[in-house]
């Protein structure tokens, strides 16, 4: 990973409040069980949600009031990023939800990041932070 990738992921973890930590679980690319180890790894009971093109877009509003949504209803939350084939049919018909961060084609090393900063943002929305300016 090039370490922008793990700089970028671990500033907007940094900044988030302890009860919304944010720890990244990674499974390594091998073609055979990379699925089962992903869905391996997912906490029992936690509410799964797979990034996928094909999913649900928000604007920062909305994932505001769905991570508020999340952090109400469920003790645990799995986000599900797929490597450069994506995700599996396992993993989507697991997931509760899909959520699409764009219509691109986006490399999934820049996923994380994007993912922790829009997670940050919507944070940042729910308590009144500066940080997003709309």
């Amino acid at each position: 990973m090039p370490n922008w990738i793990d700089t970028g992921f671990k500033e907007y973890v940094k900044r988030l409040p302890a009860n919304y930590s944010l720890n990244l679980i990674e499974i390594p690319l091998q073609k055979r069980d990379k699925d089962q180890r992903m869905l391996a790894a997912i906490k029992k009971g936690a509410y799964i949600i797979a990034l996928d093109e094909a999913g649900k877009m928000w604007d920062s509003v909305k994932l505001s009031q769905e991570l508020a949504n999340w952090m109400n209803e469920y003790n645990s939350v799995a986000l599900l990023i797929g490597g450069p084939d994506g995700l599996s049919s396992d993993c989507l018909q697991r997931a509760n939800q899909h959520w699409s961060l764009s219509k691109l084609t986006l490399p999934h090393t820049i996923v994380r990041v994007m993912v922790a900063e829009q997670l940050y943002r919507a944070w940042s929305l729910l308590n009144n932070h500066p940080y997003h300016r709309a």
